[in-house]
């Protein structure tokens, strides 16, 4: 309804990528399905004269959100996948091509390991993976061919904090693309355009759906790599589904609302895990003892409700029964919904560049918007029946 950049975010989020009076007055964009658009005259045909020429195209849903995403993330434009993986895909093939090399934080969500380890990998793409905490040091490992430097800040699983001003510095005088998956702090949290880089991926599968009942991936770049990255996704017509999209617009009205709740509740949770003798160290940058909280201070505007802890060494059976017993905890590979969810990692089996060495095992918990003295109560009697099988 109004571009007005004065606004605060939050007002933003509530009106970006509304035009009631086109759609009758009503608030919301309704679900447009279809796959065929017609043209009324024969020259209106040849010269694809309309605002929308075929369903892979777009539709007034996905324009809605669209334009609504790229407002709020100060980006040139956006495009919509049906995955976060579908979007880091995008993201990379937009960038890279057959004899490239790209640079990937070795902290990176384990699919897109795979994908670069595969499918790139198999297109003549060679991935190199680096210290998440390397800083401009990453100068090192820039080759001739390199063509882009993909970053994850944090790591969504072992939470650490890249230094991301100092990589785009030398991205940028190489003039290197930076790809940056945003997921964990969304726009709101940390303005990936704003801070310079390129190409930006967010899974509104997670905070923008806040729901955990829909597929999303998101792509928005700035003025020098989005007309690329739309030709790329019109090559693939990888759009996503209508009633995902629709879905996704209700989660951006009250995303802020949702994200300060989890920020809040998050925080109370990792302060009472911190005085449990059974936890050898939590992993949330608002904690002046997380590795990452100087960086997470520096850069960010908040802290979502993911965070993970490293257990005092315990026996398998005593983890089991930690998690197994849990009533308000769900154990699901998933976050950013209105539930609390835990589940155990290792990073060990596929690190590359870096050692990953937790003195016991490693938790990632993402929390909900339940009572936080009801979490408590479910941890406490957690910690319980570890301890009497320990």
């Amino acid at each position: 309804m109004t571009k007005d950049k004065n606004l605060r975010p939050r007002t933003k989020l509530v009106h970006a990528g509304r035009h009631p009076f086109e759609q009758h007055g009503f608030i919301n964009t309704p679900i447009y399905r279809g796959s065929t658009v017609l043209f009324p005259t024969y020259a209106d045909l040849l010269a694809r004269n309309a605002r929308f020429s075929y369903g892979t195209v777009g539709t007034p849903t996905t324009e809605a959100l669209e334009t609504a995403w790229s407002e709020i993330a100060g980006a040139e434009g956006t495009v919509l996948a049906p995955s976060g993986l579908a979007a880091i895909a995008l993201a990379l093939l937009t960038v890279a091509k057959s004899g490239d090399h790209i640079l990937v934080t070795d902290s990176v969500y384990r699919p897109t390991r795979n994908f670069c380890d595969t499918i790139l990998q198999r297109l003549g793409v060679e991935t190199t993976y680096y210290d998440p905490l390397i800083g401009a040091g990453i100068e090192s490992l820039i080759r001739p061919n390199t063509r882009a430097i993909f970053l994850e800040s944090p790591g969504s699983q072992s939470l650490e904090f890249q230094d991301v001003p100092a990589i785009v510095a030398v991205a940028q005088a190489k003039e290197i693309p930076t790809i940056l998956d945003n997921t964990w702090a969304t726009p709101l949290f940390f303005p990936s355009h704003a801070h310079g880089i390129d190409l930006a991926v967010e899974a509104g599968t997670k905070y923008l759906s806040g729901h955990s009942d829909l597929l999303l991936g998101l792509v928005s770049a700035n003025a020098t790599w989005f007309k690329r990255l739309r030709a790329t996704f019109d090559a693939f017509a990888m759009c996503a589904g209508p009633e995902d999209i629709f879905l996704a617009l209700r989660g951006l009205r009250t995303l802020e609302l949702r994200l300060r709740e989890a920020e809040r509740q998050g925080l109370a949770i990792a302060e009472w895990l911190v005085k449990r003798p059974e936890v050898a160290q939590v992993l949330h940058p608002a904690l002046p003892t997380c590795p990452g909280h100087a960086i997470w201070k520096r850069d960010f505007r908040g802290a979502s409700g993911l965070f993970s802890l490293y257990l005092n060494p315990c026996s398998q059976e005593a983890l089991a029964a930690f998690l197994d017993g849990l009533r308000l905890f769900g154990m699901g590979y998933s976050w950013g919904g209105y539930e609390s969810l835990v589940v155990p990692f290792d990073c060990r089996t596929y690190r590359t560049a870096t050692q990953f060495d937790p003195p016991g095992p490693a938790l990632r918990f993402s929390i909900g918007l339940e009572d936080p003295q009801d979490l408590i109560a479910d941890l406490e009697a957690a910690f319980a029946r570890l301890k009497a099988r320990n």
